[in-house]
């Protein structure tokens, strides 16, 4: 699945012709007020507020953050209603690995291509990434609506509504290498004794800063941490130790 995501991904770029790039001094279009068919009946959202007062960036960002916890609950909402949440979590994975590369999401973010060959494309990402129906709908309300530019931050969003619904904790693993399934399995059972969480979900990450061992981030936003590393083994001994007075021979 990871290959096929990662040959669509390639796929894409080399569809996205240069005069479709993203231009780096282009302004961000207004966003419309948004109205979603009967084809997604359970998302319905106004941005009539975020176009009446675009004055500061934290404003605007607060905004963003509350538009992108809209969508996210009310995707959830749907895929309750279908009893496809697992699924459907694993789909906004697969969306969030496509849209992490700049020139895929640049091809997406530019006003100037046209809409229907950004849904073409999304069709031909979602056949062989084999995303459910209402998850290739809800990537095209987006590319209708020209909110896009939400798509990491609704993916993050719908992670928390995810996790609050089922009960589930996220553990980020950090290593310098890949964990195997067994050490990774050990880790969420401890997680789960010290969250008390129904469900635990293990998200492995690469970090060569590290130099060995591993680091573990659960708890609201990643506030609490577990660190087995050799870095922060080797910070513990260099506070210990007094180097001001020695001097390295030449």
């Amino acid at each position: 699945m990871v290959s096929a995501l990662q040959n669509a991904a390639v796929s894409l770029q080399s569809k996205i012709p240069p005069s479709a790039r993203l231009p780096t001094n282009l302004t961000s279009p207004k966003p419309p007020n948004l109205s979603f068919s009967a084809t997604f009946p359970s998302l319905s959202l106004s941005t009539t507020a975020t176009s009446r007062r675009r004055g500061g960036s934290a404003s605007g960002t607060r905004m963003s953050a509350t538009a992108a916890g809209s969508y996210a609950a009310a995707l959830a909402d749907v895929a309750r209603s279908n009893n496809t949440l697992s699924a459907t979590s694993s789909d906004m994975d697969k969306v969030d690995r496509l849209f992490s590369d700049p020139a895929v999401f640049g091809f997406f973010a530019n006003p100037t291509v046209d809409t229907e060959k950004k849904r073409q494309v999304v069709d031909e990402f979602a056949r062989p990434s084999t995303l459910q129906p209402h998850t290739v709908n809800f990537v095209n309300i987006l590319i209708d609506a020209k909110r896009i530019d939400l798509v990491k931050d609704i993916v993050k969003e719908f992670e928390m509504v995810y996790n609050r619904l089922t009960d589930t904790e996220l553990a980020v693993v950090s290593s310098v290498v890949p964990l195997g399934s067994q050490h990774l399995a050990q880790i969420a059972k401890q997680v789960q004794k010290l969250t008390g969480a129904k469900n635990v979900r293990v998200k492995p990450v690469i970090d060569s800063s590290l130099v060995a061992g591993f680091t573990v981030r659960y708890g609201s936003s990643g506030s609490k941490l577990i660190d087995m590393s050799v870095k922060k083994q080797l910070e513990e001994i260099a506070a210990q130790l007094d180097l001001s007075d020695i001097e390295l021979a030449a």
